[in-house]
């Protein structure tokens, strides 16, 4: 029997997908703007940072099993999704394999995120509907 304080294994699947797609994008970030495609020659820290540090903000909600951390992070990484789109427009070489790169982690932490939420919620409703 499992512990009320350890969620089901599919449960605990999907945070830990989260926070690696979460982790794989802040380092993406990162990388795309200081070294692999820099909007200016030599790197950018200003722009890396903003890109990345609203990235680093959802990481310790998540490691807590924060509820309300999932939710709004499943809606606020659509930002990313789409300048991921938007770029990849008309890139080209390495920087369409990055937009492309964006776009599918951006991807996997919507799913996770919301495969999250709806796993911890199926009890609930399930009991709420007899």
């Amino acid at each position: 029997m499992q512990s009320p304080a350890q969620p089901p294994a599919h449960v605990d699947a999907t945070r830990w997908v989260a926070v690696a797609s979460l982790l794989a994008l802040i380092l993406l970030c990162l990388a795309w703007e200081m070294w692999l495609a820099p909007i200016r020659p030599g790197g950018s820290p200003v722009i890396a940072g903003i890109k990345a540090l609203p990235l680093c903000i959802p990481l310790a909600g998540l490691l807590r099993r924060r509820m309300y951390t999932y939710r709004w992070l499943s809606l606020f990484i659509w930002f990313y999704f789409a300048e991921g789109v938007t770029r990849a427009w008309k890139a080209e070489g390495l920087l369409l394999a990055l937009c492309l790169a964006e776009v599918a982690l951006s991807l996997v932490l919507f799913a996770a995120c919301a495969a999250h939420v709806r796993f911890r919620l199926k009890p609930a409703h399930d009991k709420a509907a007899g």
